[in-house]
């Protein structure tokens, strides 16, 4: 039995994210929970002829909503909107990340897998492993940050210049062909393209055009729905293809499947302290790059819904271009992890 609880429910990445998960063949219990009452929302998705079952919550029910859960999914707090940085968000949405955590950690098992979508994910992962270690209760290998987003972007906006370029020899889709590493804002998303051959396939006019579009896409939509809203539906798409691969884990022991191959290794952004090859990925990152972190969005491997190690093999051949983009990305993501790293340290004793 999988259970799969969603707290930001009601929200405009929750409410598609739970349509979503509800008609995953993988999960048994679905639990919607939110400040606002999430029944009404339970009720209609419970009608849909799927095995899963769906439980709503309100406010004063976040005990109930958690218990038994296998995976918390944490869409919670305020959206981003035109002119706000991920930055802006970052004093309301950090203290919901610590309260929820605070509750996964006194009502949930050791084992429970918390994934991170609200943002600025850069800063509030961070928040939740200070805030699980102060409860003696850190696990960094089931701690992540959503970052897919970055990804599914990155293979649509590859897929469009190659179709300008009348090339359909390479499909962005398959394994390997595009990945995203380093954080989740701006110019700390770094593009990987292992086939170097594809840079210059591109040029470098239309290559800097797809690293800015991949590291900036989120403004576009932020702009077209003229700030009444952020990515909320590819957000909520690429979240659950990440959820997928962590239920694939769970119920195959790996992860591993032949029709969605391409999400083996999908990256999350995570603390490297502690995960097999996170030491290496470190000093790999200071020998390239001069800065050390903590933290980085790097391809996963699983092993029963847990982090089994991290790939850093995508780091091993980087262009020069790509070592440049690297490099730009630490100063800021170290700043992040660090503002994420002083809110639990700075706030009351729990």
């Amino acid at each position: 039995m999988v259970k799969v609880c969603v707290l930001g429910a009601f929200g405009g990445i929750g409410q598609p994210l739970s349509l979503l998960l509800k008609i995953n063949p993988h999960i048994d219990e679905l639990s919607l929970y939110d400040l606002n009452d999430c029944h009404g929302i339970s009720k209609d998705l419970s009608h849909i002829n799927t095995k899963s079952t769906t439980s709503g919550f309100d406010k004063n029910t976040l005990k109930d909503a958690l218990q038994g859960s296998n995976i918390v999914v944490i869409p919670a707090g305020m959206a981003r909107k035109e002119g706000m940085t991920r930055d802006d968000l970052f004093k309301v949405n950090a203290n919901i990340i610590k309260t929820l955590c605070l509750h996964i950690g006194q009502t949930c098992s050791e084992n429970v897998k918390v994934l991170i979508i609200s943002n600025p994910v850069n800063c509030l992962v961070p928040v939740a492993i200070e805030t699980f270690r102060k409860l003696g209760k850190l696990h960094p290998e089931n701690i992540m940050g959503i970052t897919t987003l970055d990804i599914v972007r990155a293979e649509t906006f590859l897929r469009e210049h190659l179709r300008e370029l009348n090339n359909d020899d390479i499909d962005p889709l398959d394994h390997d062909v595009i990945s995203v590493v380093g954080g989740h804002s701006g110019t700390t998303i770094v593009p990987i393209i292992p086939d170097k051959n594809i840079i210059k396939l591109l040029g470098s006019s239309r290559y800097k055009q797809l690293v800015h579009r991949i590291q900036f896409g989120g403004d576009e939509v932020i702009k077209a729905k003229k700030s009444s809203g952020s990515a909320t539906l590819s957000m909520a798409y690429a979240a659950s293809e990440f959820i997928s691969t962590i239920l694939l884990s769970m119920t195959h022991g790996t992860g591993i499947c032949s029709k969605e191959q391409k999400y083996r290794y999908l990256p999350a952004y995570v603390y490297l302290p502690g995960l097999k090859n996170g030491a290496q990925l470190k000093r790999h990152l200071k020998q390239v790059a001069h800065l050390d972190v903590n933290y980085f969005a790097v391809p996963l491997k699983f092993k029963n819904g847990s982090i089994s190690e991290l790939d850093p093999t995508i780091l091993t051949k980087l262009s020069q271009e790509e070592i440049e983009l690297l490099r730009a990305a630490m100063e800021p993501l170290q700043i992040n992890i660090k503002k994420g790293e002083k809110f639990v340290q700075n706030t009351a004793k729990m």
